[in-house]
């Protein structure tokens, strides 16, 4: 390789902007490729009247490591949610909070019909189980599934099914609770030394904020890769672009075509969100409301506007539902369905709510069996001159798709070196 090695990396999203930082740091000359037409990847945000959109929606936390360690928190202006959920069960609506960082919930915490009060001692050993990184050693290994850990500490079947089910199966998107054990454990710590957050500007400032160490001409956007030749890039314009390595940063069934491997047949986990303009707040407080009764398609809540206000226009409140993987429905009988079900939740003032958009995001997160497979390892060097990154390759979570980012160059960095 040259002095200052050339670097092509496919993909703008987390991953990409990650490892490009990391390589320009080191002098290296790198151009990054987009088909989209904005940085970013599944991590965007749109203005739609006045509203601040996320596609799909979606929460940061800050407890997160490498992004502790990347990200310029106090230039994102992260607003935080209450540390606990609203849990929607038999009517009504309790209080689930963590008492170490919202005492003031404790008794409701202790007195609420989610899980018998062990089940609330049996959280806060969880918790620092978590923080100590024995949650998957007293679970049986990282390779369980989050199910299995949740068995292993004894966790009654109506904690199980009200709390961690609507909880963790929108966090994972993933109703069955079989996200590997590894992963649980990661996530958890990061909600335990963390807060569940938003950006004042909304998801897609993260990206924006990566992207600032990056010279904007060596991004290129509406450029979509056709194949590869080795160490040369084939665009679909047919420009050829020739580099001494390659960086496949996109999402894992782009990248295994790409690779001229069969695509994974396992869609991923999909997201669907919906989005409503409200004349005001149906709840007060940065509040995430989760479904402990199990029925109707909403599996989570929030009303953004009052996490931040920057969400929603003056006098205006923005409710964001998530989906559970019950939404089968076409989109009139589910947006029909899911006012129904926010009726019976907060009355006839959702008859005057106005539906913005649904966002149906396929392949939000990556397969089980790839996390399974990976096992949270990342592995960026798939031969000499190629590396791939992305939430695929680590945890399949936000942080995991910068640290994965981080190990690609990493290992580039190593080669050079090694010559």
């Amino acid at each position: 390789m040259s002095v200052a090695p050339r670097v092509i990396i496919i993909g703008a999203g987390l991953a990409g902007l990650a490892c490009a930082r990391a390589l320009f740091g080191h002098g290296f000359s790198c151009t990054i490729l987009d088909a989209s037409d904005e940085i970013g990847g599944r991590v965007r945000s749109d203005r739609v009247d006045g509203f601040l959109l996320d596609r799909g929606f979606q929460v940061f936390l800050s407890g997160y490591p490498e992004a502790t360690a990347v990200l310029d928190y106090s230039a994102l202006r992260l607003q935080a949610f209450h540390p606990g959920a609203l849990v929607r069960y038999a009517g009504r609506f309790h209080r689930v909070s963590d008492p170490f960082r919202r005492p003031q919930d404790a008794l409701a915490t202790a007195m609420s019909s989610i899980g018998s009060l062990r089940d609330k001692l049996t959280v806060l050993k969880l918790r620092q189980d978590a923080l100590h990184r024995k949650l998957s050693v007293r679970a049986g290994g990282a390779s369980h599934t989050t199910l299995d850990a949740l068995r292993a500490y004894g966790f009654s079947s109506a904690m199980q099914e009200r709390f961690f089910r609507p909880f963790l199966g929108g966090v994972f998107l993933d109703q069955s609770l079989s996200t590997p054990c590894g992963v649980f454990e990661q996530v958890w710590a990061a909600f335990s030394r963390g807060a569940i957050a938003l950006p004042q500007e909304g998801m897609g400032a993260i990206a924006r904020q990566l992207a600032e160490g990056i010279p904007k001409a060596t991004i290129r956007l509406r450029a979509p890769v056709a194949r590869l030749d080795g160490c040369r890039v084939v665009l679909a314009s047919g420009e050829r672009l020739d580099s001494d390595a390659v960086v496949l940063a996109t999402d894992y069934a782009t990248a295994a075509a790409l690779r001229g491997e069969p695509v994974p047949t396992d869609p991923g986990r999909r997201s669907m969100s919906l989005y409503f303009d409200a004349p005001a707040p149906p709840v007060r407080g940065p509040w995430l409301m989760v479904n402990g009764d199990g029925q109707g398609p909403i599996g989570t809540a929030s009303v953004l506007s009052e996490v931040a206000s920057t969400y929603a226009p003056a006098g205006r409140a923005l409710v964001a539902v998530n989906l559970t993987d019950q939404a089968v429905l076409d989109s009139g009988e589910l947006l029909a369905a899911v006012c129904r079900q926010l009726r019976e939740w907060f009355g006839r003032q959702v008859e005057d709510w106005r539906h913005l958009r649904t966002d149906c995001i396929d392949r939000a997160l990556p397969p089980l069996s790839l996390l399974s497979a990976e096992n949270g390892e990342g592995r960026p060097r798939i031969r000499p001159g190629l590396y791939h990154c992305g939430d695929y390759c680590a945890s399949g979570t936000l942080d995991g798709a910068l640290r994965s980012g981080r190990e690609a160059a990493e290992a580039i960095l190593a080669d050079v070196n090694a010559l």
